[in-house]
């Protein structure tokens, strides 16, 4: 249970990491200009922040638990389809998913997740080292 605790964890904190760095540093703008095109604000508040982050944390936890059911790739590949691709249609479909993003995102997020994937399955299946 511990090394489940520690692998969601670290899916999450990896996760979080990369998205701070795609939405906050390198695509900001195209959010906030696709919004003011729609004429709204973009929502970055602390508490949207904070929202973000705990999607992450239980897109993580999904993610991981399906490790232990199917391969790394197959879990990045179902957990992406219903994390970011199902969002990004939702998002289209209302009108408000910025032209340009998808350029950057969805490789990037497709990354983010194999190694999202890779970084808990490495920890569920690392063998203890036991003293004596």
């Amino acid at each position: 249970m511990k090394r489940l605790i520690l692998a969601v964890v670290a899916a999450g904190v990896w996760m979080n990491i990369s998205e701070f760095i795609r939405n906050e540093l390198l695509i900001k703008n195209i959010w906030v200009d696709g919004f003011k095109m729609l004429g709204l604000v973009f929502p970055s508040e602390p508490i949207n922040g904070s929202i973000w982050g705990l999607w992450a944390f239980i897109f993580a936890t999904m993610l991981v638990w399906l490790t232990t059911k199917f391969s790394v790739l197959q879990s990045t590949i179902i957990t992406w389809l219903l994390g970011f691709a199902l969002l990004w249609l939702g998002m289209w479909n209302m009108g408000i998913l910025p032209s340009g993003l998808l350029f950057w995102a969805v490789p990037w997020s497709f990354i983010e997740v194999f190694v999202a994937a890779y970084i808990g399955n490495w920890i569920l299946r690392k063998k203890v080292d036991t003293l004596g």
